[in-house]
């Protein structure tokens, strides 16, 4: 039987004299006289462990399992840490013992130790998270996943898994994959002409969720907080940087809560999570500052330890008025704020993170509730330097006559919300919650430039691979 062996960046911070098993997978190894040196790293740490094969120990293996000690390959140490002489590292295992459980024929093995670019890696998605930016991508991604139930569990929320196939739009944006099972070579028709659904699996149209957002409403409505983190779809056929097909969405609902206590989570919780990131994730850090974005960490203390600002729509728009420069979208109250706009907010204007609130109606979804002033709704972004805006939410409209009244001013239909709607008739009170989208999170903590290189495995028009 084979169990799970210690971890690599436990044998790190070992003491020289302990015997260790270390099991990885090789990036490097370079020959000396009479000894060979291999770099070994299992995923745990951004260092990588030397190991040290003198000549005995090489002589004892045999050059034709030498010879498989490649990058690439799987291998599996056993030896004593003793401190090394060399630089670059502390100590080394100088093995005693060596099992290559795979070989990676180096003629072919596509990752090397020259660079690689980024649309290369993500054709070999399936080894890329071997390499060193993805290795600390990956590593970072899931000390902020276990951050965010850290977070929210710590507070009493109840984790909720929100259904990934639905029958509305929670945006109404109708960006949206369909679900079916019919035969597309062969589709039944009503009378009219129109595809038949009654003869789908689900009877009706049905589609891929692009928010969990009105079911975690449900469980606020009886649990008082909730959360989800789960998989999200959008069918935008944008092949941009800054958008996916698949992405993963935290998003809390707070029963009790208005527009100010969503803002004062919000701000809480991001902050929460970029301090663990600070805290936990220092080499991985060290390594995007040199090779990726040197202000990766001044980014992330500053947005941790600053608090933010609040401004109206209203008064931001007079900010960004005032600006003496060109902008390449038009500032005219009504609009939605671009990136350009948010960066200068955050940036320039104000040099801190920011939350904007009492957004026009219009550009927003049908369930923010309404001002008294019927022309704005509790909405609120949040806004941070570098890339603007980093988390949408709003107050949602509790009262059943105002939603009803906002679903016909969106053109959306009344029956795939029937539920939603009367969720306002029984024992409704105000309630407030927000998204987050976790990729963008994990592109503001490395500084990656494109977020298909902060997902194990992207979606994208045209690519499904993997």
């Amino acid at each position: 039987m084979i169990r799970p062996g210690e971890y690599i960046r436990d044998i790190l911070q070992s003491a020289a004299g302990e015997r260790h098993t270390a099991r990885g997978w090789v990036k490097t190894r370079r020959d000396g006289k009479g000894v060979h040196f291999v770099q070994l790293n299992d995923g745990s740490v951004f260092r990588d462990l030397q190991i040290v094969l003198d000549h005995e120990v090489a002589s004892r293996l045999g050059k034709a399992v030498l010879d498989l000690i490649t990058t690439g390959a799987c291998l599996e140490v056993t030896g004593v840490l003793v401190d090394s002489p060399g630089s670059g590292q502390s100590l080394e295992l100088r093995a005693e013992e060596a099992t290559v459980h795979g070989p990676a024929p180096a003629a072919t093995y596509p990752l090397q130790k020259k660079g690689h670019t980024m649309e290369y890696l993500r054709e070999i998605a399936h080894l890329r998270s071997r390499s060193n930016t993805f290795g600390a991508v990956f590593r970072i991604r899931n000390v902020v996943s276990y951050a965010i139930h850290r977070f929210f569990q710590e507070r009493g929320f109840l984790y909720v898994h929100t259904p990934i196939i639905t029958a509305s739009d929670c945006e109404g944006a109708g960006a949206l994959f369909g679900v079916t099972a019919l035969d597309l070579q062969a589709l039944p028709r009503t009378t009219e002409g129109a595809v038949d659904f009654s003869q789908d699996f689900f009877g009706k149209p049905a589609f891929l969720a692009v928010s969990g957002q009105l079911e975690a409403e449900i469980f606020a409505l009886a649990f008082s907080n909730a959360y989800t983190f789960g998989p999200t779809f959008r069918a935008e056929n944008s092949n941009t940087p800054r958008h996916l097909a698949e992405f993963w969405m935290i998003e809390p609902e707070m029963a009790f809560c208005d527009l100010a206590g969503d803002m004062a989570v919000a701000e809480e919780f991001l902050q929460f999570l970029l301090r663990d990131v600070l805290e936990r994730c220092d080499e991985d850090l060290d390594f995007f500052e040199k090779r990726i974005d040197p202000t990766v960490r001044d980014t992330l203390r500053h947005v941790a330890e600053t608090p933010f600002e609040h401004l109206t729509y209203t008064e931001a728009i007079a900010l960004l008025e005032q600006a003496d420069r060109d902008w390449e979208y038009p500032v005219v109250w009504g609009g939605d704020l671009q990136a350009e706009h948010e960066r200068y907010l955050t940036e320039e204007a104000v040099q801190r993170p920011i939350i904007v609130t009492d957004y026009p109606r219009e550009i927003k979804a049908f369930y923010m509730r309404m001002n008294d002033d019927g022309r704005t709704v509790r909405a609120m972004d949040v806004l941070v330097p570098r890339i603007g805006e980093i988390i949408g939410g709003s107050q949602r409209e509790e009262r059943a006559d105002v939603l009803l009244s906002r679903l016909k001013d969106c053109g959306l239909p009344e029956e795939p919300y029937w539920w939603y709607r009367e969720l306002r008739e029984y024992g409704s009170v105000a309630h407030a919650g927000f998204g987050l989208g976790l990729e963008r999170l994990i592109m503001y903590c490395t500084g990656m430039k494109n977020i298909r290189d902060v997902i194990p495995f992207p979606r994208t028009p045209g690519s499904a691979d993997f």
